[in-house]
């Protein structure tokens, strides 16, 4: 027996225990081999802490596609995982115990790396029931964590064959060091910043001649480590100083004079020092030159011994120090301001100093270039959605720079390698080397992102030839914001085409940022964070989940909107009322349809149901989501709640018991392939309304994808359903315009556009005096009329004195202003070769049939005007 629906949509109330029920069911579980594979595998989220809004989207929107496919028949994985974020997590730990009062350095490795374990545990579970309350359909069975010992396999397979492959290497290069987090950063964890700082003048004097010279510099205290002075080698300034030394005022070292074109003669004073272990750029200059490389700072960012009396002073508070003396010496010739872009610490936010450093390196541009070339392969090549990301994805992969893979930390995957104590030689491999003692392990471990980017295959077994690997990979789509294509994509890319030779997935679905309602990036800075459970609290899941997947299209950004999302709460509630009125008129019983008894509503109604199913299929594959919630919605709200369900009163009432069951029949029939094709949205609510009606199955999960009802309908019944609807709207804003009583009976004519009466059916006719108090006759005998174009006809209303000839005279010409410039948009898109080729066949039949429409009423609205001009 079905239940009966509550009398108020309570999200709280429907969105609870049932989330748990599907997953003990297995719902989500994959691996049904009668039907077509489709995978995704979450980006996994970082436990350090709970999901965020973009989370909330990124995860919605993968949950949809998967909602949809199971519908459609498929066999769904969707992996659940989560990632070990070293730099992130280990700053989490570390805080942790600094708040009891000890180090990672007091307790030891092996015990801090327990202390790692044990907050991953705990916001894992955090996450999860995170997950659990946005309604995620993940395969729980198969979750899988970047530290997992099958991950950990991969990874160290990886790097030992990269490793003899020779595409990883060690090497000291000049790289951004992080001082807080001390540990080394790849190129895209560092974020620039422009800030406002000093470019700051210095005397150097000439040994040989006495001669002085200004260089400038942004670093004081890394004057220290200066090496060389340098000057272009045709400045006729400095020709003659080349080969002599100057005194570096720092610590009263000399310093060589050299000559070399890489300086730009028309910046500042075209003379530069050389501090080849602190810029890249001097780096470069020092190993052409054989110049030593010392370096003058901790990797806490604190000056050495070099520094003499500034030893142990933080890097800045250096810089004013040193600075200051610098003046009471005469060092100084002028400080400027100066604006300039400053690399900060992705994860600790601190300011990254370029820093001398021996740390393992990726060889970039063989692995790029081979996800470039099969790029070119349309069966190989990753497609993005927008395309336009493809053009990002690829311009980074060919301006690529060697990855430095290294981290100084001890959360992560520690790296495969071993020195000799006695030989010093290296041994890099997949298991540890026999006799252990005598090597020691390199301390340091994997980027993070060195095992995120394994994840399309390695969560599936590999480098084991499991059964999920062979039917599930590639995976179909990625969804992901634009903000990590260089961070995750393209990793995954080149990573996934040299261990699998091939792409990681068909698609890439980019989202963009959710932003507060005034455009900014929400941050605790600015204090506009917002909290998805919390949404979740004061809306549910569903509207929440309706916001972040319809407000946007793919690429862009979203902007967060309380009224947006009380309008998606109130479309939920539009849904339950609707479905709460259908299950009191059925009952408990589920009616059968008989498409020999529709009526024209009937008809019109399961055609209109039939058109928005080809819509939303359509726009479900092509990731339109925005497209589908607008067809949706409007379908809903306006086709389904405000007229079939209003017109459905009409017949629900006859004393034909045929038509009345045909009526409740057709009632459930849309209201369950609406059911269906929202679930994917809103999973809990269209779940709640399925239960309480009478079905086939025990839930929506279970369900496919709604199909179309095979009927007759002509095109005269459908141009005759067309006019009343129209007549109706007409009518009742004739009414609210002239101030009349809805209940007020008037009388209408209809003529087509040669002036010949059009002849209503029956069933029309009591429509029209149901919904509007308007009785169609062929003459109304009187000169008082007001006339309006509606489709297929102009309909003319006995008015009794009420027209106002002056209004109906600007009304008309509005709109026929308004028709004319719709005719101009439809020829223009119709007259466009790439609209006509490319757009969808439905899509150009559609703008066909509104130019025909547009044209004809403008015909029949002139003449309107005409009639009105001769009475004025």
């Amino acid at each position: 027996m079905a239940k009966t629906m509550d009398t108020k949509y309570d999200h709280l109330a429907v969105e609870k225990d049932i989330y748990s029920k599907w997953v003990e069911k297995g719902y989500f579980t994959a691996g049904d081999l009668t039907k077509k594979p489709y995978c995704i595998v979450i980006p996994p989220p970082n436990v350090t802490g709970k999901l965020h809004l973009g989370h909330a989207w990124d995860t919605t929107l993968q949950d949809i596609l998967c909602r949809y496919k199971r519908l459609k028949g498929y066999d769904v994985l969707w992996v659940s995982g989560m990632d070990h974020a070293g730099i992130a997590t280990q700053a989490k730990v570390d805080e942790r115990l600094k708040n009891e009062g000890i180090s990672r350095y007091d307790i030891g490795r092996e015990k801090f790396l327990d202390r790692a374990w044990e907050w991953k545990e705990e916001y894992a579970s955090t996450i999860r029931s995170q997950w659990a309350k946005l309604g995620l359909s993940l395969d729980y069975t198969r979750e899988r964590f970047t530290l997992d010992e099958g991950l950990s396999k991969a990874v160290r397979k990886v790097f030992v064959d990269l490793y003899n492959d020779g595409l990883i290497y060690q090497g000291e290069r000049i790289i951004n060091w992080d001082p807080e987090a001390k540990t080394a950063l790849s190129n895209i964890e560092v974020e620039h910043k422009e800030i406002l700082g000093h470019m700051y003048y210095f005397k150097y004097k000439v040994v040989e001649n006495g001669q002085e010279l200004v260089i400038a510099t942004t670093r004081p205290e890394t004057m220290f480590a200066d090496q060389a002075i340098f000057v272009h080698p045709e400045d006729e300034r400095y020709k003659e100083i080349v080969g002599m030394h100057a005194i570096n005022p720092a610590n009263g070292e000399e310093l060589p004079i050299m000559a070399d074109d890489y300086i730009d003669m028309d910046f500042g004073t075209a003379v530069m020092k050389c501090t080849p272990a602190h810029d890249p750029n001097d780096f470069a200059l020092a190993k052409k030159y054989g110049l030593k490389m010392p370096i003058c700072m901790n990797p806490d960012g604190t000056m050495n011994e070099m520094c003499h009396k500034y030893a142990g002073m933080d890097r800045f508070e250096c810089r004013e120090a040193l600075v200051e003396d610098f003046k009471k010496a005469g060092v100084v010739d002028h400080i400027e301001e100066h604006m300039h872009q400053v690399g900060h610490s992705e994860r600790t936010g601190v300011i990254v100093e370029p820093y001398l450093s021996k740390q393992w390196f990726v060889k970039m541009k063989p692995l790029a270039e081979e996800v470039l070339r099969n790029q070119k392969i349309e069966d190989q090549k990753i497609h993005f959605v927008p395309s336009r990301f493809e053009k990002t994805f690829e311009q980074w992969l060919e301006n690529i720079e060697d990855w430095c893979i290294s981290r100084q930390l001890w959360w992560g995957h520690r790296i495969p390698a071993w020195t000799n104590k006695e030989t010093g030689e290296m041994y890099i491999g997949m298991e540890d080397p026999k006799d252990k003692e005598n090597w020691i392990q390199d301390e340091d471990v994997l980027d993070t992102w060195f095992s995120s980017a394994l994840w399309p295959f390695s969560t599936l077994g590999w480098p084991e030839s499991t059964d999920d690997l062979a039917r599930y990979f590639p995976n179909d789509v990625l969804v992901t914001g634009y903000d990590i294509i260089f961070f995750w994509v393209a990793r995954m890319a080149f990573q996934t085409r040299y261990c699998m030779k091939n792409r990681p997935f068909k698609d890439v679905l980019i989202h963009g940022l959710v932003r507060d309602s005034q455009g900014r990036k929400m941050s605790k800075s600015l204090g506009n964070g917002i909290d998805p459970m919390d949404v979740i609290e004061d809306h549910g899941a569903d509207a929440l989940r309706f916001f972040l997947t319809t407000n946007s299209t793919p690429g862009l950004d979203l902007r967060f909107d309380e009224k947006k999302m009380e309008s998606s709460w109130n479309f939920i509630n539009k849904i339950w009322n609707a479905a709460r009125y259908v299950q009191m008129q059925i009952g408990d019983t589920k009616p059968t349809l008989d498409v020999d008894c529709l009526s024209s509503v009937d008809k019109w109604i399961l055609s209109r149901m039939d058109e928005v199913l080809d819509h939303v299929s359509m726009n479900m594959e092509k990731y339109e989501f925005a497209m589908v919630g607008n067809e949706l919605y409007s379908f809903i709200w306006n086709d389904f709640c405000s007229w079939y369900i209003e017109l459905s009163k009409a017949t629900l009432y006859s004393e034909d018991q045929a038509v009345v069951q045909n009526t409740k029949a057709v009632l459930y029939t849309v209201l369950e392939a609406i059911l269906k094709m929202l679930s994917p949205f809103m999973p809990f609510v269209t779940e709640e309304i399925y239960l309480d009606l009478p079905h086939d199955k025990e839930s929506m999960n279970l369900e496919t994808w709604p199909e179309k009802v095979n009927f007759t309908y002509t095109n005269e019944e459908k141009d005759e359903m067309a006019l009343t609807i129209s007549a109706i709207q007409a009518v009742r804003e004739t009414k609210t315009e002239y101030g009349m009583k809805p209940s007020e009976d008037l009388e209408i004519s209809l003529h087509d556009e040669q002036g010949n009466f059009v002849e209503l059916s029956k069933d029309s006719k009591a429509i029209l005096d149901k919904m509007c108090h308007a009785h169609v006759v062929e003459n109304l005998n009187s000169d008082d009329v007001l006339s309006r174009t509606i489709e297929k006809a102009v309909m003319t209303i006995k008015m009794d004195d009420l027209v106002d000839l002056e209004a109906e005279k600007e009304k008309l010409t509005k709109e026929i202003e308004h028709l004319e410039k719709e005719i101009k948009r439809a020829s223009g898109m119709l007259s466009n070769p790439n609209f006509v080729s490319k757009a969808p066949e439905a899509k150009v039949k559609q703008e066909k049939e509104k130019l025909a429409s547009y044209q004809e009423k403008l015909e029949m609205t002139k003449t309107q005007l005409n009639e009105i001009l001769k009475k004025i």
